[in-house]
């Protein structure tokens, strides 16, 4: 859609920076954590496609050209000059990076540089927890329950001063039917004692999930929650954003926003939610990416139930900077031919249409997540 504003990208991840092999870089276009199938590639999927449809083109290749040509032009270019070209064609002026996964990914800033923008921090709190954990090892570990509690919300409310908000993946963890209650101070350390004298595995404690979402709405920063589909890491119907209804009612009156990622297939669900609860927030991204040409009318979708102000813009780009591409280009075709459609049929006015594209391309984020600059399309402030 023409007349956008510079995308913030409000929920994405680090680019790899290095040249990826044909099976690495293809690993990256699906969800699932598992090899294809036997006979078949991943490269045929709509994100395949996508990819081949936008990206080519950026690397002085035509559209739709093979994987294997388009592959080779990657590794003349090189990761940073690919890396350069793709993000700086995406529109995207903010790059909120959610850095709690592992590897060798760029940070905020080296990502948000690559394309010209400004980088953010969004703090994953399991992988916050699990860093403080590391330092409570050896024998003693379990006794150490309470001093753990400690250390862990200064941590939180450590990076409450630098981090825009912070990002729940509680359900890979456990799943959303979480008890919205905040768990006592016993409850708490018994469920610590219990983690630490295990030698502080991967944390899937609920105890301590509802802990970790009950220090992040104590600091008022936005509280990111992944809802919907994802690898096969979750159980897609412990993943309907719908469970988080209790979660949602108990938080209303806290100052603290909740933004739900992701949602599908439940996208209607979160856009429910998002209307229902004045202090509930809905994502766009991944859904997109993954849906292709169906973007269009899952963006309609959307756009069913959920009040225009309460949706926003994300690519969820993760390792391929083609992800980011592919993620801007078909949020503004789809925003583009639902609101053009809208306005063709006269349901809606080309004012309204241009003032709501900007609402969910960049306004609401900024307003949400306190960014400078704020301007959500409305005239609103936060």
């Amino acid at each position: 859609m023409d007349g956008l504003p510079p995308l913030v990208d409000h929920h994405c991840h680090g680019v790899i920076r290095y040249a990826p092999d044909a099976g690495t870089f293809a690993a990256f276009l699906t969800e699932s954590d598992r090899p294809p199938a036997a006979g078949t590639t991943y490269f045929d999927t709509q994100t395949g496609f996508a990819v081949r449809r936008w990206c080519p083109p950026l690397l002085d290749l035509p559209a739709h050209c093979p994987p294997e040509e388009y592959l080779a032009r990657r590794r003349e270019l090189g990761p940073a000059e690919t890396r350069r070209r793709l993000l700086s064609a995406t529109g995207i002026g903010a790059y909120l990076v959610d850095t709690g996964l592992p590897g060798d990914l760029t940070g905020p800033d080296e990502t948000a540089a690559a394309g010209g923008g400004a980088g953010h921090e969004v703090v994953r709190l399991e992988a916050l927890a699990e860093r403080v954990a590391a330092d409570y090892r050896g024998s003693e570990r379990a006794a150490r329950a309470g001093e753990f509690v400690d250390a862990l919300g200064r941590a939180v409310r450590a990076a409450a001063r630098t981090a825009v908000a912070f990002k729940s993946v509680a359900a890979y963890r456990h799943g959303l039917a979480l008890d919205p209650r905040p768990p006592g101070p016993d409850v708490v350390r018994t469920a610590v004692r219990t983690w630490l004298g295990a030698g502080a595995p991967r944390l899937t404690d609920p105890v301590l999930l509802r802990h970790l979402v009950q220090l992040a709405v104590a600091t008022g920063r936005p509280l990111q929650l992944h809802t919907g589909f994802g690898d096969p890491d979750l159980r897609l119907d412990h993943a309907d954003p719908a469970l988080l209804t209790d979660l949602v009612r108990a938080t209303a009156d806290t100052g603290t926003d909740l933004v739900l990622l992701h949602g599908y297939p439940y996208h209607r669900q979160a856009a429910y939610l998002a209307g229902a609860f004045p202090h509930v927030y809905a994502d766009v991204g991944l859904s997109l990416t993954h849906t292709g040409p169906r973007a269009t009318a899952v963006l309609a979708e959307f756009l069913e139930l959920a009040p225009f102000g309460k949706l926003l813009f994300s690519t969820d780009a993760y390792g391929l900077p083609e992800l980011y591409a592919v993620g801007s280009a078909l949020f503004r075709v789809a925003l583009g031919e639902v609101l053009g459609g809208w306005v063709a049929s006269g349901a809606w006015s080309a004012a309204d249409a241009r003032r709501v594209a900007a609402m969910i391309a960049a306004g609401t984020a900024r307003r949400v997540y306190g960014l400078a600059g704020v301007n959500d399309g409305a005239g609103n402030g936060k």
